[in-house]
């Protein structure tokens, strides 16, 4: 009882981590639009956000991890909170230039933080309790990661996304002074709102800094040599990095098209999809972590994560070949069946790794690339399709598909852990 007790106000400060990295991630997809709009880009150009962020976690992860295994759990809280900070305070000069470049090197810097933030948090959640209870607890931990979710596309939409959706003939018509200054004014929209989010990580920085966060010691930790690529050795890792890839590729895809999407497909302006996003899809997302975490002390998470595989590759397949409405609902439908993927993924991965955790938990957070690169691929099919940006949603279904044999791989062989029954 007295290390439970010892337990909690760490469980409580580290969880409040991943509305971070839930805020970053799902800002993208009010980011897309907006930077679009603000720089001129086609879609393939404007998935570059997504590739910066993603990038950042995969040049990163490594760094992180070798930092964590070195340094301790909290140093890396720390470095990952700065990191953060000055990355959002550097959206304030990329607006005043009108830089795309400039943006995207503030988003690598934003994910560096936050990845030092994923790769620390994530493992040190699942060492905060029973082992058999590891999915279980870091499902609940990641549910307040939906919190930042649904918050992220709300908040965007309302003090980032303008609601001015000129047509290319209007701004052909415009003045060069005129167009400029219109410009001007879309990409300085994201100056306020970063001010606030810069601030409040410095305070989340500074709370860190006085609070006292134990680190845990595995029983078998003897020596920097656990730090290797041998860790690969472990056939449900080498799974999970790659499910990790195709699953972050397929969520990203899903959101940050998703105004594009529900434009083309029944002529939504930005602002209501930007709220719908927000409200439906990712509160669904929410939920959906809550429910998850509860299904699991039922049924076999491996079992369910191939459930949900299979319920979202349907989704897609209607979204993808129905029209208005009813194919923008499917869409908003997916982030529910999406909730428990990445945690149940990772946990997964590093069950019974003992300290090789630390060095699994980097090459976990480094899979996160595939966000980088299907966005991408999606940005290209419209492009290359006329705007077809329906079309562009067969890639997250394949990404599914994926999922679902690793899925039914871990229970097939038994290699997840049966979640008790705690009641």
């Amino acid at each position: 009882m007295k290390k439970s007790n010892n337990y909690l106000l760490p469980f409580v400060l580290v969880t409040s981590l991943f509305f971070l990295w839930a805020f970053l991630h799902n800002i993208n997809p009010i980011l897309i639009p907006h930077l679009k709009k603000a720089c001129r880009l086609t879609d393939t150009e404007s998935a570059l956000i997504d590739s910066a962020v993603y990038l950042g976690y995969f040049t990163i992860a490594l760094p992180a991890g070798w930092f964590m295994h070195h340094y301790g759990y909290k140093k890396g809280i720390l470095f990952g909170l700065l990191l953060y900070g000055i990355g959002t305070i550097l959206f304030v000069p990329a607006a005043s230039a009108r830089s795309y470049e400039f943006f995207l090197v503030a988003l690598f810097i934003i994910a560096s933080g936050a990845t030092f933030l994923e790769t620390v948090a994530n493992p040190y959640i699942t060492k905060l309790g029973d082992k058999a209870t590891a999915e279980q607890r870091l499902n609940f931990a990641q549910s307040f990661n939906g919190v930042g979710a649904f918050l992220a596309p709300i908040i965007g939409g309302k003090f980032i996304l303008s609601g001015i959706e000129h047509t290319p003939q209007e701004l052909a018509a415009m003045t060069p002074q005129a167009l400029s200054d219109y410009l001007s004014f879309e990409a300085g929209m994201v100056k306020i709102p970063y001010i606030v989010i810069a601030a409040i990580v410095f305070v989340v920085l500074a709370l860190f800094f006085v609070t006292h966060i134990p680190e845990i010691k595995e029983a078998d930790e003897k020596s920097e040599s656990s730090f290797s690529w041998k860790v690969f050795r472990h056939k449900h890792l080498r799974g999970a990095v790659i499910a990790e890839f195709f699953y972050v590729g397929s969520q990203v895809g899903v959101g940050s098209f998703f105004i594009r999407f529900s434009k083309y497909v029944m002529n939504m302006p930005e602002k209501d999809a930007a709220f719908r996003w927000g409200s439906i899809a990712m509160v669904g997302f929410m939920v959906g972590r809550f429910t998850g975490t509860f299904f699991m002390k039922y049924i076999r998470p491996a079992r369910l994560l191939s459930l949900y595989a299979c319920i979202n590759i349907i989704l897609l397949l209607v979204s993808i070949f129905a029209h208005g409405a009813t194919a923008a609902y499917a869409l908003m439908a997916v982030p529910f069946f999406m909730s428990i993927m990445f945690p149940t993924i990772f946990a997964l991965g590093i069950k019974d790794l003992g300290e090789e955790t630390k060095i699994a938990s980097s090459f976990l957070v480094m899979s996160i690339v595939g966000g980088a690169f299907v966005p991408l691929v999606m940005g290209k099919i419209s492009d290359l399709t006329g705007g077809n940006i329906q079309l562009a949603y067969l890639v997250p279904a394949i990404c599914f598909a994926v999922i679902l044999f690793f899925a039914r791989s871990q229970d097939t062989k038994g290699n997840n852990v049966q979640v008790k029954n705690t009641h």
